[in-house]
């Protein structure tokens, strides 16, 4: 009986620490990717509000779906909210993890973009 009560705990404590190691990884970002696109604003959506139904994406108005690269090359549709509508061309750099998405973007220089990259836009 105390030996299957001490293995009882000992499954409950690794469970426990693997769902709090889960949740560090899930929280923290790691595993993301990086990937690059140009804003071409006829690809946006304006979202429309929910009418009272929670919003765990913020006071996201807009709707993006484009194609970017990762840091190798290799292209795929990506879609990402934002606040406002953005410049006409530039580029930016999304921060994506499996599951979660889009965890953030922001605007670089075509300087700033991987060789790979490079090659599927005409200089900024």
């Amino acid at each position: 009986m105390k030996k299957k009560m001490m293995a009882g705990i000992a499954a409950a404590a690794i469970i426990i620490a693997g769902i709090f190691c889960f949740g560090i990884w899930f929280f923290s970002g790691a595993g993301s990717t990086y990937y690059y696109g140009q804003i071409d604003n006829s690809k946006r959506e304006q979202v429309e509000s929910k009418g009272g139904v929670i919003s765990f994406s913020g006071n996201m108005d807009y709707s993006y779906t484009l194609f970017c690269y990762d840091e190798d090359g290799k292209g795929k549709d990506i879609t990402f909210g934002t606040s406002r509508e953005l410049k006409e061309g530039a580029f930016i750099r999304l921060t994506v993890m499996p599951i979660r998405g889009v965890l953030e973007w922001s605007e670089v220089q075509y300087e700033e973009l991987p060789a790979a990259v490079q090659g599927n836009y005409t200089g900024g």
